[in-house]
């Protein structure tokens, strides 16, 4: 199996940006899709964005689109996210998760095998 650690997260103000990284441990990160959701208190946790195991496709949730950016290097075996123009409502824990089907990653919780321990972004307006 793999092991996931997110890191990158923190306090930002409205407007500005953060890159958060996931590492994998294990096993390789090309046998995965790829896959960012956060969880703002008290409510589910939800998909972000996602990127196939091969391929490079990439899938975002509406509410992100135009100012996240999902990316793999497979070499570094590390999954990335960078957030450009946030906003506070973007407040949450971000995890990442891999998903050891093929094709369309999914954009739902139990569509993932293995999740990281998350990171806290906080953003401030």
């Amino acid at each position: 199996q793999v092991q996931l650690v997110e890191s990158g997260g923190g306090l930002v103000q409205a407007g500005g940006s953060l890159r958060l990284s996931c590492a994998a441990s294990g096993r390789t990160l090309s046998l995965y899709a790829m896959g960012w959701f956060r969880q703002a208190p008290g409510k589910e946790r939800v998909f972000v964005a996602a990127i196939r195991r091969i391929g490079g496709s990439t899938y975002y949730a509406d509410f992100v689109k135009g100012r996240f950016t999902i990316s793999r290097d497979n070499a570094k075996n590390t999954v990335y996210l960078q957030m450009n123009s946030l906003k506070s409502e973007d407040t949450a824990v971000y995890y990442c998760a891999a998903d050891k089907s093929p094709g369309v990653p999914g954009r739902f919780v139990n569509a993932y095998d293995y999740w990281g321990q998350g990171t806290q972004v906080t953003v401030s307006s």
